[in-house]
């Protein structure tokens, strides 16, 4: 019986030399070509108009178009030489549907066969595009993309959270340039999957459970760059809700720069990239203490400004007094001089202080900011050992067990004697729910 080799090479390549127990043993790129010989040899596949919708759309540098064509069951990889390229008159986008006239060829290098287009029309537009624009228009029509909804972001926060997925660059980029920025951020990290089925659903959760949570400043939705299919999570109505009932203030940051989704519209603020968004929700420790270091050279300026204004009044005064020859006159200046200087003494002084209580307030400001000035006010953080987590209540540690106790200038290694019980009555800790039942055995 003949076999697809027999039809694939010709007469005098039959009797193939490296056989095995009588059957052919060829090298990969000796398939590659038998397949790329059966294909030409199909006049149906030199040229043939193909009907889909693009996806995975990218003009290189060279001129020449790549893209995918595909449908809902099948897709096949395109290339447009540049010379063809130039011909079209119009510009492909994601989602659009075409035909595209070519022939079907195999590319050796790889062993994958595609599509080389010599024509491309458009075709109405394409099922997911359409479906992006319907959504789009709907919510724009129920004010979900208004001004007077964005909620403004927070100048200095101290808590915020991250809705991305927990394997992709993005997180680890967005996690570096927090800490850099802005010292004793709190960073909270919701993993959820970023495209595929259900992963809307994922990210809705999310940002519902931020809210519960009520301790954030803001939320960063992000994820890398993709296709309009990677990214289709991100316009989903589920997510656009999500986002527009939030009382967080939402930043969007999917895909690159040219990517726009649905929950760009609807979020609180656009970032064209997860960095950037980061560089958005917090600002910079360095140009925060320019600022109060500037603040500080202008009130400086201003206050020797003042002195110096004051001096000149007061050489005119001088000048006056002197040039009156009346002892009444020149007595009665003098008075008037000694007026002036205690009400510019006064009013230095106050200036000064007032000054001085401003710049007080910046640094306390920052300084509140870091945790160790809790501990230096006299409180401690309480760790059990050997996992060191933190220990929030009495009943999480047992006698005889290490304890590691951090102060702001050190740490206790310390061996629990006794535990004492609290002398509040454990009705009331049950009645205020201050206690669970589990901890309420130690209790009275």
């Amino acid at each position: 019986m003949p076999t697809l080799f027999d039809f694939c090479r010709p007469e005098e390549d039959r009797d193939w030399p490296n056989q095995r127990f009588g059957i052919p043993v060829l090298t990969v790129e000796q398939v590659t070509s038998l397949i790329k010989r059966l294909i030409d040899g199909d006049p149906t596949l030199q040229r043939v108009w193909v009907r889909g919708e693009i996806s995975n759309l990218r003009y290189h540098s060279s001129g020449h178009i790549y893209f995918t064509l595909k449908d809902e069951k099948s897709s096949i990889r395109c290339v447009l030489f540049r010379g063809n390229a130039s011909r079209l008159k119009f510009r492909m986008e994601e989602g659009m549907g075409v035909l595209a006239l070519g022939r079907v060829g195999v590319y050796e290098i790889n062993g994958s066969y595609q599509l080389y287009v010599e024509e491309v029309e458009p075709d109405g537009i394409g099922a997911l595009y359409l479906s992006f624009q319907q959504l789009k228009e709907k919510l724009k029509k129920e004010g979900l993309f208004d001004d007077r909804f964005k909620k403004p972001l927070p100048a200095f926060p101290s808590k915020i959270g991250i809705i991305t997925s927990p394997s992709g660059a993005a997180i680890r980029d967005m996690i570096k340039i927090l800490s850099r920025r802005w010292r004793g951020l709190e960073i909270l990290v919701a993993p959820v999957r970023v495209q595929g089925d259900g992963a809307a659903e994922e990210i809705a959760d999310a940002i519902r459970m931020m809210n519960e949570d009520g301790n954030l400043d803001i939320i960063i939705l992000g994820r890398g760059g993709g296709s309009i299919e990677d990214l289709w999570a991100f316009n989903e109505e589920i997510v656009a809700r999500a986002i527009f009932e939030s009382k967080i203030p939402v930043i969007s940051a999917v895909g690159h720069e040219t990517d726009f989704t649905i929950a760009d519209f609807v979020a609180d603020k656009r970032a064209a990239t997860p960095s950037a968004a980061a560089e958005i929700a917090v600002p910079d420790r360095m140009e925060v203490i320019q600022t109060i270091e500037s603040l500080e050279m202008r009130i400086r300026s201003r206050i020797i400004q003042i002195v110096r204004e004051q001096r000149r009044r007061l050489e005119h005064a001088r000048s006056m007094v002197v040039s009156r020859s009346p002892m009444d006159q020149i007595n009665q200046r003098r008075q008037r001089i000694d007026d002036l200087i205690r009400t510019i003494t006064r009013s230095l002084e106050h200036r000064i202080k007032i000054n001085k209580k401003i710049l007080i307030g910046l640094m306390e400001k920052i300084d509140a900011l870091s945790p160790l000035s809790v501990l230096s006010r006299g409180y401690t953080l309480t760790y059990s050992l050997p996992d060191r987590n933190i220990l929030k209540r009495c009943a999480e540690v047992s006698p005889e067990e290490e304890v590691e106790v951090r102060f702001a200038d050190g740490r206790l290694i310390c061996e629990v004697k006794e535990r004492k019980k609290d002398e509040i009555p454990g009705s009331f800790l049950r009645d205020t729910g201050r206690l669970s039942e589990e901890d309420l055995e130690y209790f009275p």
